[in-house]
């Protein structure tokens, strides 16, 4: 049973340096994240945070006029999107506004150009626009980026992943939370993990690679 929920939030942001993002602090107005949650589930067993692994579509209009620029039904032959919070995998604006998510949780974003595509915008999206995303968590897990996960998932201690040691870290998380999954929804968890990961390409994801918070220590 979904509980319908109308309400506004505006995000301030505090934001840090990481290795994959380079964050800025934003104290004036127009750097700022509105918030409407539009459907919550009632029974939350677990909200987003950074660093963990997200599953989710989420669809890009302009807000000038609200033509539509980004659909994730349609694109990538309508696979809902893999990414980790927080690290820059998306821009700043949903990095910001899908924190503390719910799966089955639905929000629209309003994000200012400085906080989603600047001043050269990108695609269809022109320069200094400001954009609203409607995004639907389908599923929230741990991710394997937390350096506190790192020594579970390197088996070998050769402080370095392979997709085996990967693959077999995600089986034990789902089957954890009572959903195992198949085969292909692993392999495709792993694609994408070792394409933004695999840095260098050699088929493993060191633990230089691995640590995207930098100061984090293994």
């Amino acid at each position: 049973m979904w509980k319908l929920v109308s309400c506004t939030v505006c995000v301030f942001l505090t934001l840090q340096l990481g290795s994959w993002s380079v964050w800025a602090e934003a104290d004036e107005l127009e750097d700022q994240v509105k918030i409407e949650v539009l459907v919550k589930p009632e029974e939350c067993s677990r909200k987003s945070k950074k660093g963990d692994l997200i599953n989710a579509h989420y669809d890009g209009f302009l807000a000038k006029d609200g033509s539509q620029f980004y659909c994730s039904r349609s694109d990538k032959e309508g696979h809902p999107q893999w990414f980790v919070l927080g690290v820059g995998q998306v821009i700043k604006g949903l990095d910001i506004g899908m924190m503390d998510m719910c799966a089955g949780e639905k929000r629209k974003l309003t994000v200012p150009s400085a906080l989603a595509f600047g001043q050269t915008g990108k695609g269809p999206v022109p320069p200094n626009a400001t954009v609203v995303f409607e995004v639907e968590v389908l599923s929230v897990s741990r991710g394997p980026r937390s350096m506190e996960a790192f020594g579970q998932i390197d088996l070998d201690k050769d402080r370095s992943l392979t997709k085996a040691e990967v693959k077999e870290y995600l089986k034990l998380e789902y089957e954890k939370g009572g959903k195992p999954r198949d085969e292909p929804f692993y392999e495709k968890i792993l694609t994408d993990i070792f394409r933004k990961s695999d840095q260098d390409r050699d088929g493993q994801i060191s633990a230089k690679e691995y640590n995207i918070y930098e100061r984090d220590e293994l």
